[in-house]
């Protein structure tokens, strides 16, 4: 596996190897030692699987004050993978990186705690899948609005076309006005 670092600490790419012939492929997408000895050492609690149409855009999504690292990858599809940094203290707070996932590129982005992620899909759908390092709870649930022009994302729409939505993440607050992280 490659771990390539992004401009947001912590925020990790990661490129497994793939190993195929006429059969198909095998690839690992979770070692424990290899990620700990990059520096990524989680434990997951839970896995997540979503499939979503094409323009369908999910996020910027995370907890607090039981945050979630996410570890995500497409099997099926195209997506553009966005994290933001919500830590008030890390010196790339407000900033965003982002990355397409694919099942041909077989990428997986880690996200840990304190950045908010979030999704645009690229194909006519997409399988997207994520192990948490935290349960899910409701109560914590928070959300960035996904065209807040603070944080700028340049999410990969044609021009005047919105993404489709879900009704928490229309109304999401902005940068501004949302709980952050210390």
């Amino acid at each position: 596996m490659k771990f390539l670092p992004t401009p947001i600490p912590g925020a990790v790419v990661i490129e497994p190897r793939a190993f195929g012939d006429e059969r198909g492929f095998f690839m690992e997408t979770w070692h424990r030692d290899k990620f700990a000895e990059a520096g990524i050492d989680a434990h997951f609690d839970q896995d997540n699987h979503s499939r979503s149409a094409q323009g369908v855009l999910r996020g910027l999504h995370y907890q607090l004050p039981n945050p979630q690292g996410k570890l995500a990858r497409v099997v099926a599809g195209a997506v553009f993978d966005v994290v933001a940094d919500l830590r008030r203290a890390s010196p790339t707070f407000g900033r965003w990186f982002g990355v397409e996932l694919s099942a041909e590129n077989k990428r997986m982005l880690w996200a840990p705690a304190g950045l908010a992620h979030g999704f645009l899909v690229l194909s006519p759908s997409a399988d997207f899948l994520y192990k948490c390092s935290g349960l899910y709870s409701p109560a914590d649930e928070r959300a960035v609005r996904w065209d807040d022009p603070t944080l700028a994302i340049d999410w990969p729409l044609p021009p005047g076309v919105a993404p489709t939505l879900s009704a928490k993440d229309a109304v999401a607050p902005l940068l501004a006005e949302a709980m952050l992280f210390p």
